[in-house]
């Protein structure tokens, strides 16, 4: 077993590289870092992959999704529709213990989509935020991501600021 430090390290490494391979719309790297039942020592011929390891994911506004096969159909889903994608992470917290990790963070998100029709530059930038959790788990080869949760955060506005005013 490697060094508390060093392993914080090594899921922070995962952590980044997952944020990457979506900025990067590299679908096979981000499949790469998903936790395959292989990944568990588990043979695939004589057990249900749903029975082991299940991985699973929730996208913002998505119901949950288990399964490697659902959960890397939404990122091929998100890769081709989503023009422009950039992370900007902040408040990243990784917790480890034995050959569990746990990150979280926030993802301040800038994204565009395609461009109006006849028009070579990207459609309008919008901004979002959204706090994440990613679940690893250790592997003969490395950190692999078990689950993804992430939820927009609402932010205030001038009128929710005037509700809570005492009247």
């Amino acid at each position: 077993m490697s060094a508390p430090h060093t392993d914080v390290e090594q899921v922070e490494a995962a952590n980044t590289a997952f944020y990457e391979a979506l900025e990067q719309g590299d679908f096979e790297e981000l499949a790469s870092l998903w936790l395959t039942p292989s990944d568990l020592g588990v043979d695939e011929t004589y057990h249900d992959p749903a029975d082991t390891g299940v991985v699973s994911c929730v996208h913002p506004g998505w119901p949950v999704l288990t399964g490697r096969g659902e959960v890397l159909r939404s990122y091929a889903l998100i890769m081709a529709n989503t023009d422009y994608i950039q992370f900007f992470l902040t408040d990243v917290h990784v917790s480890v213990t034995g050959d569990t990790a746990l990150v979280t963070c926030t993802e301040n998100i800038l994204s565009g989509g395609p461009a109006p029709e006849g028009d070579e530059e990207l459609g309008p930038l919008v901004g979002q935020l959204v706090v994440a959790t990613n679940v690893f788990r250790r592997t003969p080869s490395g950190w692999k991501l078990w689950s993804h949760h992430a939820s927009p955060v609402l932010a205030e506005t001038d009128e929710d600021e005037q509700d809570d005013t005492p009247a």
